[in-house]
């Protein structure tokens, strides 16, 4: 069969198409913004790409046209296939029916963390022989793609609660019938399609409405969002993560290393090489979950001591001039802020500069503004690139005064912050995007 996927440069299409050529499809795509990693990783899978959506993309005759939630009513091919009366399809609903029908599907959500620790709970399985299939919202270092499909039962997938499709705006992740499912956190996001954060815990409800009595629900127990969740119906047992009669993390160590424990019984020691509690906490739910399919708590233990990471999650992308120029995917004030804390504590002095892209359609309605300058508050410096908003970035980040600057132009933005950095320093990238390639732009200007 050949499969044509509208949006497939983003992370959850990109990973559609290698789960579909690898069940033995042709596989081709297009997208609007094409660029690393997920672009590269299709290429080298020998995925044919088309820049654009111009509607004689039908006379490529696929069998099938995927549609990704990016795509919009005015889409040009959209409307092309609508208009002929062509086979399409969401990507979650392809997913469920070719992928996931008869796997044991851990599910990862949560407003943050989502696919650190599905990368982390992947990767628990793996070491513990289970060869899991997988599809996660980034690129694990373990691993070098995003998706893989096997014989193995166990699936693990990055449930995300964003709408399916222009055709299906339930939450992506009532389509994946997981049976053991990791509830991260809660809070609001998305306001480009909910109101408020209770329309939200109403999407998360219906996930937990369809999971098994004999499943398991890994939940945050430091989150009322969650106890909200839960209270409205629960069928399915619960652990919770973070109290005293749950998972507990003890204090970090002088090495790094923390205690965990299980109702009060200690289990083991957590050595992690990703800085930051929400991290250990990531690493805490993602070892309950692979509990619960089977794997003892110290074969985890020992695998997630040796985990290599996700790119774009304080992935290094250079050095110059004696500064360290780092690249992460947060985008959200929450994600900033850990981010921000997670790299604090993994230096031994220097400054963190921060370079921030409000890129998400959240951001960009300017719903977060007024917690930018809280969550960027563990910077020294920080530089936002302000072209697009709908906003004024200069009046949201006045609160830290000559600590931040904002700029229209990228060129000015790169400059200011080679003039700015010192050797010792470490630059930090948060976008959930491409953002124009800034990180060799900055890498560029401090070797001149």
């Amino acid at each position: 069969m050949h499969i044509h996927i509208l949006g497939i440069c983003g992370t959850f299409m990109g990973g559609i198409a290698l789960l579909a050529r690898a069940s033995g499809h042709r596989v081709t795509g297009c997208d609007a913004n094409v660029y690393p990693p997920m672009s590269t990783q299709l290429e080298a899978q020998g995925i044919g790409l088309i820049e654009g959506y111009d509607a004689a993309q039908v006379d490529l005759k696929p069998d099938l046209f995927v549609v990704g939630n990016a795509i919009s009513r005015g889409n040009p091919l959209l409307e092309e296939i609508l208009d002929k009366g062509l086979p399409y399809e969401s990507g979650p609903q392809w997913l469920a029916d070719e992928v996931l029908r008869e796997k044991w599907v851990l599910a990862v959500a949560g407003t943050h963390g989502k696919t650190t620790t599905s990368a982390l709970l992947a990767w628990i399985l793996e070491a513990a022989g289970l060869e899991p299939g997988f599809l996660i919202g980034g690129v694990p270092q373990d691993f070098g793609v995003s998706a893989r499909l096997t014989s193995s039962p166990f699936f693990v997938i990055e449930a995300d609660e964003y709408d399916t499709a222009f055709c299906d705006k339930r939450s992506k992740f009532v389509h994946y019938r997981a049976r053991t499912a990791i509830l991260n956190n809660l809070e609001f996001d998305h306001a480009d399609i909910f109101s408020d954060l209770a329309a939200i815990e109403t999407q998360f409800h219906h996930f937990v409405r369809i999971l098994p009595k004999s499943g398991l629900i890994v939940a945050n127990g430091g989150e009322a969002s969650l106890k909200r969740v839960l209270a409205r119906g629960c069928w399915t047992p619960v652990e919770w993560f973070g109290v005293a009669d749950g998972w507990q993390l003890g204090p970090e160590e002088p090495d790094g290393s923390c205690r965990i424990g299980l109702a009060g019984d200690e289990i083991g020691r957590l050595s992690l090489p990703l800085a930051g509690e929400h991290n250990r906490a990531n690493a805490l739910a993602a070892l309950a979950a692979a509990r619960h399919a089977g794997v003892a708590p110290a074969v985890a233990l020992d695998a997630l001591a040796r985990f290599g990471g996700v790119r774009r999650r304080l992935e290094v992308r250079g050095e110059a001039r004696g500064v360290t120029v780092y690249d992460d995917f947060a985008h959200h004030p929450t994600a900033i802020a850990a981010t921000l804390d997670g790299l604090r504590r993994r230096l031994d002095g220097g400054r963190i500069l921060a370079v921030l892209e409000p890129r998400s359609n959240t951001m960009k309605l300017g719903v977060m503004k007024a917690r930018l300058p809280g969550s960027l508050e563990g910077a020294d410096l920080s530089f936002c690139y302000a072209a697009n908003l709908g906003w004024d970035a200069a009046a949201a980040l006045a609160p830290l005064g000559g600590r931040a600057s904002a700029f229209e132009d990228l060129d000015a933005l790169v400059a200011a912050v080679a003039a700015a950095a010192r050797p010792g320093d470490r630059v930090l990238v948060m976008s959930n995007g491409g953002f124009g390639g800034v990180h060799e732009k900055i890498l560029a200007a401090l070797r001149t």
